[in-house]
């Protein structure tokens, strides 16, 4: 298979409960609607929608040679999504993770800190990339400690040599990062996806507006600001706008819903659609994703 995106990042699983509050940790038992097992990780989350939508994705990312890591291993086989022969490993552990999600949607995770998830380093990225493939997205800064500025910044310059597009996904930041300290790697992206808490925390301001002028003034060239039942804000040299969901949604997990949004979005640009195009499919995508527990599992119900 010839990709036509690569997507690097975390695949795991996750274990999630609904809904849930404060009592579980005062109760002997506790219980909930439904359990499910579900798949995670940004960038296998997004692997899935994408593959869904029938694109020829490449998934770069580490595995352990383990019942979790064999079940992620066999899902990817099964929807054609491309793993290289060094993703499974014996000396490492397969993330899973524990998401107890309240009746609001809003969810809290616990992660196993000797799992996958933050494992990922330069050198499980193969490089230079397959020569087929016309964007990069990484998924997401802030989440492997053992990939810096610098090596983000060799990983998109190698990206952008080879005729790529490159975007990329953000999580909060873990120690009180801020622009500056991506400023080698933030001038190489073209799409910039985050949410509005996790651009306050790196630009330290407060407004939408004004946290994705001063990433673009970072050097992105497209900043899109992700903002739940708002929709989403984008910014570049000549757009500043808001774009509203089409219509209201029933949140019951938010789990996944970033992931599945930025799929959308690739989906649509991988199909040449316009920027504002790409942006209304991103949020019928996210929209879609909060209806139901966990990240994916609304591909079940939205695509046959």
């Amino acid at each position: 298979m010839n990709p036509e995106i690569i997507l690097v990042g975390a695949a795991i699983l996750d274990v999630l409960a609904y809904p849930a509050d404060e009592r579980v940790f005062q109760e002997g038992s506790y219980s909930c609607d439904d359990v499910v097992l579900s798949y995670g990780g940004d960038a296998l989350n997004e692997a899935l929608v994408l593959s869904a939508f029938k694109k020829k994705v490449e998934l770069i990312t580490i595995l352990g040679k383990d019942q979790a890591g064999e079940f992620i291993f066999s899902k990817c086989q099964q929807q054609h999504i491309l793993l290289n022969d060094k993703t499974m490993r014996d000396d490492l552990k397969t993330g899973i993770n524990g998401v107890l999600i309240k009746k609001d949607g809003s969810r809290h995770f616990l992660t196993n800190a000797n799992g996958s998830l933050r494992k990922l380093t330069l050198e499980d990225i193969p490089m230079p990339f397959c020569a087929s493939a016309k964007i990069l997205c990484f998924a997401s800064i802030f989440v492997f400690p053992q990939i810096n500025d610098q090596e983000l910044a060799a990983i998109f310059n190698m990206a952008k040599k080879q005729g790529m597009a490159v975007a990329a996904d953000m999580t909060k930041c873990k120690h009180q990062e801020t622009l500056d300290d991506l400023k080698q790697s933030l001038p190489l992206i073209d799409y910039l996806f985050c949410n509005e808490s996790e651009a306050q925390l790196v630009t330290r301001v407060r407004g939408v507006e004004e946290a994705a002028k001063k990433i673009y003034d970072a050097g992105v060239k497209n900043v899109i600001i992700k903002v739940g039942a708002q929709g989403c804000y984008v910014y570049n040299d000549e757009i500043h706008q808001w774009v509203s969901p089409k219509k209201e949604v029933v949140c019951v997990d938010t789990t996944g819903a970033g992931d599945s949004f930025v799929a959308g979005f690739l989906k649509a640009l991988l199909d040449n659609q316009s920027l504002m195009d790409c942006l209304d499919f991103a949020n019928e995508c996210g929209g879609k994703a909060v209806g139901q527990i966990g990240a994916t599992r609304w591909l079940d119900d939205s695509i046959k």
